[in-house]
Order: structure tokens, then sequence, then C-alpha cells
């Protein structure tokens, strides 16, 4: 029987830098890495399958965008493994609806917002007063991701029903526009990424997606204390281990979640890669993640 710390599954090219990372911490803490990819796939669904191959924990990072992986996914369930972001409170929380819902109930602050049903439920909904939205918003599906189906300088009730169809099955939320606070002439825009624990915060600009790690200086000097209280109240809601989060802060000194629980975490290096996370916070997010692996 082969026995494994750590199952990884993974087919995307561009997590390469993060799973060498995640090698060496499995390493260093002497545990053993499973690399499922999909030149490998069926050899190790089938031996798992047999009992030949076992594993304590699992990191899925690919079943979201090719189901081929999905029954390893299911029969890591069904034998109680522990699993980072397990797959039920993962889709549950990229209901943005959902969890827009729960932010207002754990007391967290977030644009306003107009959750809509879906259109193949109410195609001909009433037109709604769109003037708390202040004249332009973003339409955004419940359950999208990477900026699909996202219509970001919205106006009118036409706009709204045309993205609608887009995604007859899914909500829609409209969502009105956060002019962040300037803090020494930078836009108080950032990211958050959560990582089995671990917070690490980052300015990060929406429009060129570059990250610049928020130094504990300017933790201090701004008051951004909020930037690690929040995303650890998030963690507590989505349950997830792995996550980021984006938050602004507001003229009126208001901390504003505006983009609630991303997942899958994009962890391309900041040295592969222009837009890429630092390289230090993905090392630690590794580290920790094999942390969770020994524990376990």
């Amino acid at each position: 029987m082969f026995k494994y710390d750590l199952c990884l599954a993974w087919n995307w090219e561009y997590d390469a830098g993060f799973v060498h990372l995640l090698d060496a911490a499995c390493a260093r803490r002497g545990l053993t890495l499973l690399q499922v990819t999909p030149h490998n796939l069926d050899l190790v669904t089938a031996s798992v399958e047999t009992g030949e191959t076992r594993f304590r924990v699992l990191l899925d990072r690919a079943s979201d965008s090719d189901p081929r992986f999905q029954p390893l996914v299911d029969r890591a369930r069904a034998d109680g493994v522990l699993r980072i972001n397990p797959q039920e409170q993962a889709r549950w929380s990229h209901d943005k609806a959902t969890m827009h819902l729960e932010f207002i109930v754990a007391g967290l602050d977030t644009p306003y917002t107009i959750i809509l049903p879906p259109f193949n439920e109410q195609p001909n909904i009433p037109r709604t007063d769109l003037s708390p939205l202040n004249g332009s918003f973003a339409i955004k599906p419940a359950c999208g991701g990477g900026g699909e189906g996202v219509v970001l300088e919205a106006c009118s009730w036409n706009q709204v029903h045309t993205a609608r169809q887009q995604f007859p099955t899914e909500k829609y939320l409209l969502q009105a526009h956060v002019t962040p606070h300037l803090l020494d002439g930078r836009p108080a825009w950032f990211r958050v990424l959560v990582g089995a624990g671990a917070v690490h915060p980052c300015w990060w600009d929406p429009r060129s997606h570059a990250y610049v790690r928020v130094r504990a200086e300017e933790r201090f000097r701004f008051g951004l204390r909020s930037l690690h209280e929040v995303p650890q109240r998030i963690a507590q809601i989505c349950g997830l281990h792995l996550f980021s989060t984006e938050i602004a802060l507001t003229e009126s000194g208001q901390f504003l979640v505006v983009d609630y629980v991303n997942d899958p975490v994009d962890l391309r290096l900041q040295s592969d890669a222009y837009d890429g996370v630092p390289n230090p916070i993905v090392e630690n997010i590794a580290s920790r993640l094999a942390l969770l692996a020994e524990k376990k």
C-alpha cells in the first residue's frame, strides 16, 4: 500500500510555481506529497478505489475545471479525508447573493446591493428603483467567476434586463460602485489572501491586478487593522482554508467587502507574472498548508 500525507490535484500549468513551493514545504516537514495531474489521474484514481493508495489530506485545484477529477474528490469525501476547501462548502461560498446576506447578518459592511432572482424564474420582474445605486453600478451574476458576465458600468434597467439573460439560472447582484479613499495618493483598495489561518493583505489595483504587500508600518500608520479582522470573520462564515477577498476603505472610514470570496485562488508567483502574488505570501501559504497536513 502507498500512503501519502497530502494529495494535490492540479491541472493548471501556471500552478507549477506554487506546486514547487508546496513540495518543498512538505519535504521540510518530512511529509509525502502525491501530485495528481491529467497525466496520472486514471492510474491514481484506480489505485485509490482499490485501496492500494491512500492519503490523509486533499487539496483539489482541478475538479472545478475538469470533471474527470470528481471521482477522486468523491472518494476522499467518502473516506473522511481532510479536504482543504471542501467542495460542498466552496460551492456554497461561491454564491455572491448568499455571501452578501451572510455578511450582512454577521455585521460586515458591503456596498449597497440589490439582489434579483434568476431570469428563468422571474423573467419580467417589476422595474426596481435604481437611485440608491447613484447612477452607475456593476451587474454581477451570483455564481460567476473571473469577471464572466459582469457589467462594470451599467446605468439603466434595460442593461439589467439584458444581462440577466446571459446566465438565466443565476441570481444577479446590482452593486453600487465604491470610490476608495486615497492614502498617500494610493487608492485604498486591497486584495487579502487567507491561507490556513494566516492573513495576507495587499494593496491591489483592480485594473492592472498588481499586488503590493501591506507593510506593518503602513498597517499602523493608516489604521488598517480591519484588513486582518474582516478576512478572519469571512473565514469563519465561508468555512474555507484558502481564499481571497477584496476590501476597500472609503473616505468615510468604512471597510467595505467589495468582492466576497474568491476560490480557487490564483497563486501564480510575482516573479513569474506581473499580476502574480508576491512570492513570500505564496511561500507562507504553502508552508501553512503543509503544517495543516502535518497536524492532521
